[in-house]
């Protein structure tokens, strides 16, 4: 094996670390040890972390380093660090979900994919922060500050995956557990520079899910929630997603096993029919953010030999459809005795959603309109092979908003941040995010890739391939310049 720079152990990927430990250059003890100072040092300014586990994570690290004293295999993750959302149960570990009701819960046992992650190998760190009850696109909860952006820290760095995307992206561990619901996975990843897969859905199983149902006021997005990664590699997610993938009958919605890969760039994706939209044909996107996703779809023109075409899947503002599905998998009743209880102590944004009165009818007409949405996606992918377009029609927005309240000079309802992701979770696709670039103020834009379902490893691969095109990985948040991070 050839040799790892271990001066700056935060720099390295989570494969690399991977291979380093298990080839003895540095231990599982060092780099949980590296994490957990770096933590200490740049939390504070970040708040990415609700609650750090420095104990556990040692002695997890020590097993780890045990495993690979006797000659045994530690795992493909083995001793790399991990954090993970803090919606996702953890067992031993608060998991509070942003909300004043279950600051104190402690889980007795681990969501499915955890426990996958812990069998891998991976050192778990801590929980990061989530607005609450994971209603939100931004890192604001009430129970502590809002998660800034490490690429401007008056900025945020999404939602609701939030304080996963802030530790990853500023080297607080090399990968980060999330949720996507309605693009909480690449929605934080776009605005942090990261890659974010959110796959198939039922790929990656879930239970007890982000929002067990068996707590009171709390019920799963079980037909939109995804758990996925948070990366600085396209690498990195794929074999994250290894750990994470199979059936489990514990989620009636599960898959069979598929091949996903562990991808590079291996295979291409030359000739392939990739559709363009700068819009989706209805939506408003930031003058930037258009120029720099047109730049990265040329990219798979003339580096990657793909037939690129401009066009739209054909349907209008998926919002409503997706927020009627999010009403009819939530515990209505049960969520608003919960906000008279909390009164003023629960997020206003969420108290008066869950106020807001919708018929029958009104569900039943979102969840036609989720039907067309996935029907028009279908017949859209029996042209192409892969639609690309914006992650997010902005750059990150200030902090104290729920949403951007303009794009392109036009006011803008907070949804409006959904607009290219939540489609994808509507229909179930596999959707990934990679950076195209950054703004000429040094904000990430990111690119989603979109495939059919049950194609993860195409768009997998076109992630790689258009990493290797225009690789990223070796920009950080500026030393001295907006986020003053750097050590």
């Amino acid at each position: 094996m050839k040799r790892v720079d271990t001066s700056d152990l935060w720099r390295l990927d989570a494969r690399t670390l991977a291979w380093a430990i298990a080839d003895r250059q540095v231990s599982a003890l060092e780099v949980a040890e590296a994490t957990l100072d770096r933590i200490e040092r740049l939390d504070p300014t970040l708040a990415a972390f609700v609650t750090v586990v420095p104990e556990q994570a040692r002695e997890q690290a020590r097993r780890v380093d045990a495993r690979l004293a006797a000659g045994e295999d530690a795992g493909p993750l083995g001793g790399v660090p991990v954090s993970i959302k803090d919606l996702i149960f953890t067992a031993g570990i608060r998991t509070a979900s942003g909300c004043y009701a279950y600051r104190d819960l402690v889980p007795d046992e681990d969501d499915i994919a955890v426990a996958r992650l812990r069998a891998a190998g991976a050192v778990i760190v801590g929980k990061t922060t989530v607005p609450e009850l994971g209603y939100g696109g931004t890192g604001q909860n009430p129970l502590g500050p809002a998660t800034s952006n490490p690429w401007d820290l008056g900025r945020t760095s999404g939602g609701s995956s939030a304080g996963s995307a802030a530790a990853v992206a500023s080297g607080l561990g090399p990968f980060s557990l999330g949720s996507d619901g309605g693009g909480s996975v690449r929605g934080p990843a776009s605005f942090c520079g990261l890659v974010g897969v959110k796959a198939t859905m039922g790929l990656v199983p879930l239970h007890p899910g982000t929002k067990d149902h068996r707590l009171p006021g709390v019920s799963s997005w079980e037909s939109l929630e995804h758990i996925g990664p948070l990366t600085r590699t396209v690498g990195d997610a794929a074999l994250v997603l290894s750990v994470l993938a199979g059936p489990d009958d514990r989620d009636r919605l599960s898959l069979p096993s598929y091949d996903i890969g562990t991808t590079t760039a291996e295979g291409g994706v030359r000739g392939l029919r990739v559709a363009y939209s700068a819009d989706l044909g209805h939506a408003r996107v930031d003058p930037e953010v258009r120029a720099l996703t047109e730049q990265a779809a040329r990219v798979f023109e003339r580096d990657l030999g793909c037939v690129v075409e401009e066009a739209h899947p054909g349907w209008d503002d998926p919002y409503p459809a997706f927020w009627g599905t999010v009403l009819s998998e939530t515990d209505l009743k049960g969520m608003r005795r919960l906000a008279d209880e909390l009164g003023d102590r629960m997020s206003p944004h969420l108290a008066a959603a869950l106020r807001t009165e919708w018929s029958a009818e009104q569900l039943t007409t979102a969840l036609m309109g989720r039907k067309a949405i996935y029907d028009r996606a279908w017949r859209f992918f029996q042209t192409y092979d892969l639609l690309l377009t914006p992650t997010m029609p902005v750059p990150a927005f200030a902090h104290g908003l729920l949403g951007p309240a303009s794009v392109d000079g036009h006011d803008v309802e907070a949804s409006a941040r959904s607009w290219f992701t939540c489609p994808f979770n509507l229909t179930g696709q596999p959707a990934a995010t990679v950076p195209a670039g950054w703004t000429a103020g040094g904000l990430p834009v990111g690119l989603q890739i979109a495939g059919r379902r049950l194609d993860d490893a195409l768009v997998l691969r076109a992630c790689a391939a258009y990493e290797a095109a225009a690789p990223w990985a070796d920009r950080w948040p500026a030393q001295d310049g907006v986020s003053g991070l750097q050590p």
